[in-house]
Order: structure tokens, then C-alpha cells, then sequence
């Protein structure tokens, strides 16, 4: 008896509410199953052919996506569970179907216009500061930093407001190295963390090295200057010609 039921509550584990009865799987709508099913394929077939439609539609496909996990939808096409049906819908990336399901559940008071003019990667950084909030959230100035802020800028502010500090903005640095020089690198890296403390992080012992490398340019070039050593002319400066080469008049 006991396995029994066990069973039963695995089948609706994902989208039943637990009011202290044994959990049973929703009656099939076959027919509303259908047309949901329906809808959510024409909103990816027309997230192929045009991108904006993909930032028009991502709050009613938020929409079809939690009613079809709710009423188990996905059993009308044969499937095990939502996941698997999320699987086969988004193979690039399940994820962005969990966060417009998210967008969906956590963003209900802000109007689908409004939300459309944001996009859903802002409504998505939009949800992390709601659920922060719980039902203190103030979504007005938000909803106006989400429209009126550039993506970047507007994640920096949600990481800001969620963790208390500032967040620079940054970029990786792609560039190619030679086995050879790797264990000159790694050593200068290395001694540097030493030097300013392992918590540091490598760009900014790197950023360091670099500094350090700078300073004794320019404290050279200022020497090289004051006893004019290194040959260098005025005429071949203004050519844009290194040191030394010989210029046509």
C-alpha cells in the first residue's frame, strides 16, 4: 500500500498542490492540451525565422509553458515528464524556458506591455530582485530602470542592489601564448599573488604587472630624455618611424 501511493505522488510531484490528501495527476484536457501545445509551436517556429518576434512573445510562451506543466500537458505527447517535454521543445537551452516560466509566475503585476518593452533577459534579472523582496517589492522604479537602462548596465545594478557592492564592468581577454613562454607567465603571476595576497585575483596581478612594467618606461624614458641617449629625432618621431631608420628628404 505504502509503495503504492509513493508512486502516485512521483507522478504529480512537479505540479501539484500538496493539501494533505494522496496526490493524483490532473484529468487530461485533451483538447485544451492540444491547442496550448499548438500555441507554443507556432512561437518557436516564429522565434526561427524572426528575432523580434522572439521579444514579442516570450511573455505568452512564459504563459503556455506553466500551463502546460500544471495541467501535464506533456502526457498528451507521450512524455515522462515536463522536463523531458522541455528537453525536446528547447534543445539549445532548456534553462530559457525555465526562466520565462519564472518571469511568468514571479512578474504577474507588471503589465505584458511593459514587460515586452524590457525583453525577457531584463525581466529575468527582474525576478532575482523579486524574489529577494518577497511581497515588499516595489516594482515601479524597477520596471522604469528595466525599459530605460541598456542590459549590461541594468544586470549591474540588480548584482549591485542583491549583493551590496559595485560591479565593474569587465571582458575576457582571448591571445595566444607558446608553451615556451608559459612558465615565465605563470611565475610573474604567481609572485605577484605573493607579493599582493592569494585572494587576488590573476587579471589583477596581471593589471599589476602591466603597471609595474609602465612605470619603469616611462622612468627610463625620462632618463633616456635628460641625457639624450637612444638617437631618436624629432623628423622621425613626426614620421611615425622607429628609432634609427633612415629617412629620405
Amino acid at each position: 500500500m505504502f509503495v503504492a501511493l509513493e508512486l502516485v505522488t512521483l507522478i504529480g510531484l512537479t505540479s501539484l498542490w500538496v493539501n494533505g490528501t494522496p496526490l493524483v495527476p490532473p484529468k487530461l484536457d485533451s483538447k485544451r492540451a492540444s491547442l496550448v501545445l499548438s500555441k507554443i509551436d507556432e512561437i518557436l517556429a516564429w522565434e526561427k525565422s524572426s528575432d523580434r518576434e522572439r521579444d514579442s512573445q516570450f511573455v505568452e510562451l512564459g504563459r503556455y509553458l506553466c500551463e502546460v506543466r500544471a495541467g501535464q500537458y506533456w502526457r498528451l505527447d507521450k512524455l515522462r515528464s515536463v522536463d523531458e517535454y522541455l528537453e525536446w521543445k528547447f534543445p539549445e537551452s532548456r534553462r530559457k524556458a525555465y526562466y520565462l516560466m519564472a518571469i511568468h509566475e514571479h512578474l504577474p503585476k507588471i503589465p505584458k506591455t511593459e514587460l515586452k518593452l524590457m525583453g525577457w533577459t531584463k525581466a529575468r534579472e527582474l525576478v532575482k530582485v523579486v524574489r529577494s523582496n518577497g511581497r515588499d517589492f516595489d516594482c515601479a522604479p524597477w520596471v522604469h530602470k528595466a525599459i530605460e537602462l541598456p542590459r549590461e548596465e541594468f544586470k549591474r545594478e540588480v548584482e549591485q542592489y542583491l549583493t551590496g557592492q559595485e560591479s565593474e564592468p569587465w571582458e575576457i581577454l582571448y591571445f595566444k601564448v607558446y608553451k615556451s613562454q608559459l612558465q615565465v607567465i605563470e611565475q610573474a603571476l604567481e609572485t605577484t599573488a605573493l607579493m599582493l595576497g592569494s585572494d587576488k585575483s590573476r587579471g589583477y596581478c596581471l593589471e599589476m604587472i602591466c603597471a609595474d612594467f609602465l612605470a619603469g618606461v616611462n622612468l627610463e624614458g625620462r632618463e633616456l630624455t635628460s641625457t639624450a641617449r637612444g638617437g631618436l629625432h624629432e623628423s622621425e618621431l613626426a614620421r611615425g618611424q622607429p628609432p634609427g631608420t633612415e629617412v629620405n628628404s
